[in-house]
């Protein structure tokens, strides 16, 4: 398959870019680390177009290319003068998993390629992928359970939220629907962890509660849900480190919020 022209590679990068920056965040825990390693990709496909390979599927190339980098770096990231607390946090947790369990988990549920692909881009077998993706499970759920605070208007969503982490192991502090609802909840009792969705029942922000949420009182992990998570995924200023896309699916937020705990990421969208 001849490699694609200049224009119709930008359009495929392009589309592709947000997600590339979603998952090399939650990668390496940092949005600072996480846009370092996609710079790198996007300039190392500049130079050598060969890298984004034709004849797989234009996000499975872009990913690959990215993986290749980011294993040549020696995984995880590893930065001389780490950019904040949360970078060397999440550096010291990524050093304690089996190594490529996250990347598989990650591509595997949140970025949702199938086994196949995963084994495309980290040039391994789909049942090598599936197992990374079993052990990254295994591992993930020996974090600490903890208190879920839900932020979410629509009633079946929270329900489904709630049976997922409750499943889980975590326990919901209460269910919030708007900014309001939310801010009470909060003085009410401090959870470990925020699942907020954007836009909520009054046509308030999620995004607004959960800042004043964190100014106000204390700083936890949050998970942002969106139906348009590329409208998140600018570039143009602090972006979530977590993020679910809807319509979700268990799995995802099951990895989220394990990671989330996992790495008690504070990073949060201000907005």
């Amino acid at each position: 398959m001849t490699a694609p022209t200049g224009e119709v590679l930008a359009n495929q990068i392009g589309s592709n870019l947000p997600f590339l920056r979603r998952y090399a965040r939650a990668l390496t825990g940092s949005q600072t680390s996480g846009d370092t390693y996609a710079l790198a990709t996007l300039e190392a496909i500049l130079a050598e177009p060969d890298r984004f390979e034709p004849e797989l599927k234009a996000k499975v190339a872009l990913f690959r290319a990215f993986h290749i980098i980011w294993s040549s770096s020696g995984a995880p990231v590893e930065l001389d003068e780490p950019d904040s607390g949360l970078e060397t946090q999440a550096q010291k947790h990524l050093r304690r998993l089996t190594p490529n369990t996250r990347e598989a988990l990650l591509l595997h549920t949140i970025e949702d390629f199938s086994s196949a692909e995963v084994g495309q881009i980290m040039d391994i077998s789909a049942a090598e992928a599936g197992e990374l993706v079993k052990i990254a499970y295994q591992e993930m759920s020996k974090s600490t359970s903890g208190r879920i605070m839900i932020i979410e208007d629509e009633a079946i969503i929270s329900m489904d939220l709630e049976g997922i982490v409750s499943d889980m192991g975590h326990r919901v502090t209460g269910i919030a629907r708007t900014e309001d609802a939310a801010l009470k909840l909060a003085q009410q009792e401090t959870p470990d962890l925020i699942l907020s969705d954007i836009q909520l029942a009054d046509n308030s922000s999620g995004i607004d509660a959960v800042n004043k949420i964190l100014a106000a009182h204390f700083d936890c992990p949050v998970i942002f849900i969106t139906a348009f998570p590329e409208r998140l995924l600018t570039g143009e200023g602090p972006e979530p480190a977590f993020l679910i896309s809807k319509p979700y699916t268990e799995d995802q937020v099951r990895s989220a919020v394990s990671q989330a705990m996992f790495f008690s990421s504070t990073e949060t969208l201000k907005a």
